[in-house]
């Protein structure tokens, strides 16, 4: 098993436990549930095999987020995203070449919620799956037909497979004050599926992306 799905699985399968042991305390708690947008930057690729040089290439997201904390130190949290994905090539021996391939998604992650600290300011962990469909691409290049020395089948190549999943999660900061809570988060996603056909005869067996987000939330609580 790939190493970061086994890390992910074996997160979410503690927060699974952790999610158990607080159905079973005691105590006074009240449920809430908060409504609010996100707005954030994502530095993203896309892993190849056979393997395309490349770096990570900046982009944008935002949207609305739901969360329900349903038990102490345990919630669920549903988004509606517009992301953008892609990738960006290194030409490190031709560096007047350039090429970029940009991906907006729209996405869905439906993650479990642990946080701790104080009715004012605490510590969370956002984990769990996400689904995404791919709404259009495009392309910044100045090869023109150049054809530098390298792998260069992703540069004819449409996407293939719009419906994106995977797995997500990262830490984040909450400050919760009177008008609502203000939230800055991290967050890593892993691809499950990838963007192009991956049979013997396609050209890459392999075409998943990675993304890495920081991103700025505002919830105000609509029930407690």
């Amino acid at each position: 098993m790939n190493i970061h799905k086994f890390f992910f699985l074996a997160i979410i399968a503690v927060a699974t436990i952790i999610g158990s042991e607080g159905r079973a305390q005691t105590g006074t708690f009240r449920q809430e549930l908060s409504v609010g947008p996100s707005f954030g930057v994502t530095f993203s690729s896309v892993s190849f095999y056979p393997k395309v040089n490349k770096s990570m290439k900046q982009g944008y997201t935002g949207g609305v987020a739901v969360r329900w904390v349903t038990e102490k130190h345990l919630g669920l949290q549903a988004e509606l995203n517009y992301t953008q994905q892609g990738w960006q090539e290194a030409f490190d021996e031709q560096p007047q070449y350039a090429y970029s391939r940009t991906l907006n998604y729209l996405e869905l992650p439906f993650l479990t919620h642990i946080y701790f600290g104080s009715d004012r300011f605490r510590f969370y962990l956002n984990l769990g799956p996400k689904i995404g469909y791919l709404l259009s691409e495009s392309t910044e290049s100045n090869l023109g037909d150049a054809e530098p020395n390298r792998t260069n089948d992703q540069h004819h190549l449409a996407v293939q497979r719009k419906f994106d999943w995977g797995l997500c999660g990262g830490p984040g900061l909450e400050l919760r004050t009177g008008i609502g809570s203000f939230l800055l988060e991290g967050r890593y996603y892993y691809a499950l599926g990838d963007i192009f056909n991956s049979k013997r005869s396609d050209p890459f067996a392999k075409s998943a992306g990675q993304v890495i987000s920081a991103k700025i939330t505002y919830l105000f609580p609509i029930l407690k």
